[in-house]
């Protein structure tokens, strides 16, 4: 469980290790879904989280916190930076896998043909885990070292709230 990292530049929480240890026979099963297949759309799981994360409005309080600047709109805030990740990135490797699962993997062998196959209970699965999960490390606030001296005091700490909302 460890950042990929290329040019000192965090391009995703997991790796093809991380989802093996997850599902090893959905990759058994499936020949197709090799390293070369699975990494990058581990990396395009890594954008969408963090580009959740720069939507919510705890990010947005904390980044506004964090900064004596104004601002003239939300779309000013910049992302988070996955390089100050410094706490939980077991939880951000456990977030990836489950995002990159539930969008990407499981929709490729998935037979949405049948109503109940395995494989679109398993995006549901996932999905779930995922959010929670992101809920979870939002609520907790406690991961991001704002000032990336190396270490997470109190003041960088901050617990959000955020309400997810499932829209059929």
């Amino acid at each position: 469980m460890a950042f990929i990292v290329e040019n000192n530049i965090t391009v995703s929480f997991a790796e093809y290790d991380d989802v093996e240890a997850r599902d090893q026979r959905l990759l058994e099963s499936n020949e197709s879904l090799t390293d070369d297949v699975v990494e990058p759309l581990l990396e395009r799981a890594t954008e969408r989280i963090l580009s959740k994360m720069r939507s919510t409005a705890w990010w947005q309080e904390y980044y506004l916190n964090q900064n004596s600047i104004s601002i003239r709109t939300v779309a000013d805030i910049p992302a988070l930076n996955p390089d100050k990740i410094k706490a939980r990135q077991a939880d951000f490797t456990d977030l990836c896998v489950y995002t990159a699962f539930a969008d990407y993997v499981m929709p490729l062998v998935a037979d949405f043909g049948a109503e109940d196959s395995a494989e679109r209970n398993k995006i549901d699965f996932y999905r779930n885990r995922a959010d929670k999960l992101f809920e979870e490390l939002v609520r907790a606030g406690d991961w991001y070292d704002f000032d990336d001296d190396g270490t997470i005091q109190s003041d960088e700490k901050s617990p959000g709230v955020i309400n997810l909302k499932r829209i059929r």
